[in-house]
């Protein structure tokens, strides 16, 4: 078998991989795809909500943080009427508040660290979109603590990437090598 024979068949193989390995994965990729350009232009887009700052004119210490939790806590039980489990505290001193930030909703509530006022009831929409992009919205869906599924979905997509970067790569350049050496077998030929 010569040589153009032998990269024909390699391109062959390489486009059968690269065909059906993109074919059930084009969703994932495109979905992750798109949720990157949303992630990048957050602030732009209005995924994430607008840093409020504290009212306090003249303020001298903050509230405890047991204070700021309780305030949190009860504000998400009563008013919105969802889950009060907290997942982080966002505190930004240069602006005077704190942002509290569930667990089991995407739900942010700023909260003066001053006066412990409510100052903004948002939905954090940027968090919703991490976490489809990341795949781990599965885990957040059955509500497990284990990140399994977002393990699982970015090993698969990013093992399917480089395989379709690598196959790829060589549909677009085993046609060049053959190319090629057909033009120089060619030449040897006429110039014998």
């Amino acid at each position: 078998m010569g040589t153009n024979s032998k990269l024909a068949v390699q391109t062959r193989i390489n486009r059968r991989i690269h065909k059906w390995i993109s074919i059930p994965f084009v969703i994932f990729l495109v979905l992750i795809g798109i949720t990157a350009i949303l992630l990048a232009w957050k602030k732009e887009l209005g995924l994430i909500p607008k840093t409020q700052s504290s009212k306090v004119e003249n303020p001298m210490a903050w509230i405890q943080v047991e204070s700021i939790l309780d305030i949190a806590k009860s504000y998400a039980t009563d008013s919105l009427q969802k889950d009060s489990s907290i997942d982080r505290l966002d505190f930004r001193p240069d602006k005077g508040i704190v942002k509290v930030i569930f667990k089991h909703h995407f739900s942010e509530l700023q909260i003066d660290g001053y006066s412990g006022e409510i100052l903004s009831v948002s939905v954090r929409n940027s968090d919703l979109v991490e976490k489809i992009h990341d795949g781990s919205i599965l885990d957040y869906l059955i509500q497990s603590s284990s990140e399994n599924s977002k393990l699982l979905y970015t090993t698969l997509t990013s093992l399917v990437l480089i395989v379709l970067c690598v196959s790829g790569f060589y549909l677009w350049y085993n046609p060049k090598r053959m190319k090629n050496r057909k033009y120089k077998s060619l030449s040897k030929a006429e110039s014998v």
